[in-house]
């Protein structure tokens, strides 16, 4: 009886086992096939998605889904036609929200303490009109509770004067007094060093930026134009309960 009893038991679980370990083994090739396709993405980075025969793939800022051959992608929204809910949006945000932290802010021009309640990074063009409504009232920001971490994206390309601007401002001693003042249209002196104005503006394009300025909130979500500090402020205080 005991005999019976082991045999029905390895039955059993060879019948769970089997299935995960197909599984598991469709995942691997998937990520052998994909990660060939696309030059630096971590293989473990690869996962399944809710549609059968389809893989997530978390690759910084870039978020997409790919066949388990690697040879087609969807660069878009997944959404779930039940619960009419988006499944690409959090892995999506958090994908961006993952690169911009691995910036690091020694790239940024920040206002206000890390103490804050808040920090939202602002992608910006010292030409943009509503930019500089923004920095004007960056105090008012700050006393909110809202640590402000700027990117540069000057949207008329690498090369433009928006370009050498912030490349300038980057370069000065002061840069948060150097920005004030070209927000401000004082111009302030062309110097040349190394600076990651390049970095950010391609950073913009990777994750689609299609206006300044540009708020990225912590969680990886992108918010567009000029919203006063009020309205930011209550909005994120919403987010945090």
């Amino acid at each position: 009886m005991k005999k019976i009893l082991n045999k029905v038991f390895v039955v059993v679980v060879c019948l769970f086992i089997t299935p995960v370990l197909a599984e598991n083994s469709e995942l691997e090739i998937a990520r052998k096939n994909i990660s060939k396709q696309f030059e630096g993405v971590n293989p473990q980075d690869i996962t399944k998605s809710p549609v059968p025969g389809l893989y997530q793939v978390f690759m910084p800022p870039r978020f997409f889904y790919a066949s388990a051959d690697g040879r087609y992608i969807i660069d878009g929204d997944l959404v779930d036609a039940k619960t009419k809910q988006s499944i690409s949006q959090i892995p999506r945000n958090k994908s961006v929200a993952t690169a911009i932290n691995a910036m690091g802010e020694d790239s940024m021009i920040i206002f206000g303490k890390d103490t804050l309640k808040h920090t939202v990074t602002v992608f910006t063009d010292i030409d943009c009109g509503y930019c500089r409504i923004l920095h004007n009232e960056i105090n008012k920001y700050n006393k909110l509770g809202i640590r402000i971490r700027y990117m540069f994206y000057p949207q008329a390309g690498i090369g433009s004067d928006s370009f050498k601007k912030a490349e300038a401002v980057w370069c000065s001693k002061d840069r948060a007094k150097a920005l004030t003042q070209a927000k401000n249209e004082i111009k302030v002196a062309s110097k040349k060093c190394d600076n990651p104005v390049a970095q950010h503006y391609a950073m913009a394009k990777m994750i689609g930026i299609r206006g300044t300025p540009a708020f990225v909130l912590d969680d990886g979500s992108v918010m567009y134009g000029y919203i006063p500090a009020a309205h930011l402020s209550a909005g994120l205080n919403q987010m945090k309960k």
